[in-house]
């Protein structure tokens, strides 16, 4: 007699999928096809992005160091360096398909704990040290900016459907290199930081000059005329350096207009 457990019964499998389309013998409907792994080259390159994005720390370190040894121009240098860092990083990271090839880790949470180190706190400690701001005022001055800075890296509507930033993006480092350029008297000061801070929680839209696909170019460039002006100007005095006074002055309009020209769009839609 045969036992049952020695019987094999061989069943062609040909019977239609989902769609209704016919399945080859052999093949588990179960199983999706595995994509293939990733090359070493591909791998190599996805973590030399996560490296460059890493590096940042290091700038803001270097940030914090020259805080520490009361050298304000050398402060926002390494805050500015590690401001390129973070804008390119997310361009690679893209390219690189970083996110496929490596998913195991996070990029994004890495980004966001290094951008609030440089974009935030460190920024909200050199306006504490170097920034005139009304006696008494400079504490609520550094709460202010630190705790509406949180509210902007938690907020998972940070970014609209065409990559503009929706609030002020806790730009800090920027707004500590335009208050020591510009020198304000300390409540206008104190007003801006609380205007800034108001403008987190709005509507209002900000330019992201790489990942916002329209006039991409031409914001790229008067970014870098920006991020040129502004260097010369925190290194040399505005009397020495009229030209790039001129040239923050004109890059700035040209931002605050876009911003404003986006965040009506939505007001007569």
């Amino acid at each position: 007699m045969l036992s049952c457990s020695r019987v094999t019964l061989h069943t062609r499998i040909d019977t239609p999928n989902i769609s209704g389309t016919r399945v080859p013998p052999g093949v588990n409907v179960a199983q999706p096809l595995s994509s293939p792994a990733p090359s070493q080259a591909s791998r190599c390159k996805a973590w030399s992005v996560h490296v460059l994005t890493a590096s940042g720390v290091l700038l803001g370190t270097m940030a914090l160091l020259a805080l520490i040894d009361d050298n304000p121009v050398a402060c926002l240098l390494w805050l500015g360096a590690a401001m390129m860092v973070d804008g390119f990083d997310g361009t690679l990271a893209r390219k690189y398909e970083v996110k496929t090839i490596l998913p195991h880790f996070d990029g994004s949470t890495l980004d966001m704990v290094i951008d609030y180190l440089t974009w935030a706190f460190i920024p909200a400690l050199f306006i504490y040290y170097f920034i005139d701001l009304p006696a008494g005022f400079e504490l609520l001055a550094v709460f202010t900016i630190l705790l509406s800075s949180m509210f902007c890296f938690c907020n998972v509507d940070m970014k609209s459907q065409d990559n503009y930033f929706v609030g002020f993006p806790a730009a800090w480092n920027i707004a500590a290199a335009y208050f020591f350029i510009l020198d304000l008297p300390p409540w206008l000061t104190l007003g801006a930081i609380l205007f800034l801070a108001v403008l987190t929680v709005t509507k209002m839209k900000f330019l992201h000059p790489f990942r916002v696909r329209r006039f991409m170019p031409l914001n790229i460039a008067i970014t870098l005329v920006w991020c040129v002006c502004a260097t010369v100007l925190i290194i040399e005095s505005p009397v020495h350096a009229g030209w790039a006074l001129l040239g923050l002055a004109v890059a700035s309009i040209y931002f605050v207009g876009m911003c404003l020209w986006r965040t009506a769009q939505e007001w007569f839609d």
